[in-house]
């Protein structure tokens, strides 16, 4: 039997670094140091990438979190 704890608990490292992995990339972006698939976006869009990145990796598994731990009835 699979534990529904354990593959919530995945599945939240799984978005931290999915955040992890996007503000990297926004900071490479904003720094022009991209790897060439990305070297030809805007600053502005890897700034926006690293905001979205510090989102997804600090707020997204509270509210994850949260929504798990709330009874179904509520």
């Amino acid at each position: 039997m699979s534990d529904p704890a354990m593959g919530r608990f995945f599945a939240l490292q799984a978005v931290r670094l999915s955040g992890a992995v996007m503000v990297l990339l926004g900071v490479m972006i904003g720094t022009q140091r991209a790897p060439a698939l990305l070297s030809g976006l805007p600053q502005e869009a890897g700034y926006v990438l690293a905001a979205l990145g510090l989102v997804e990796f600090f707020w997204i598994p509270r509210l994850l979190a949260r929504k798990w731990k709330t009874p179904d009835g509520q």
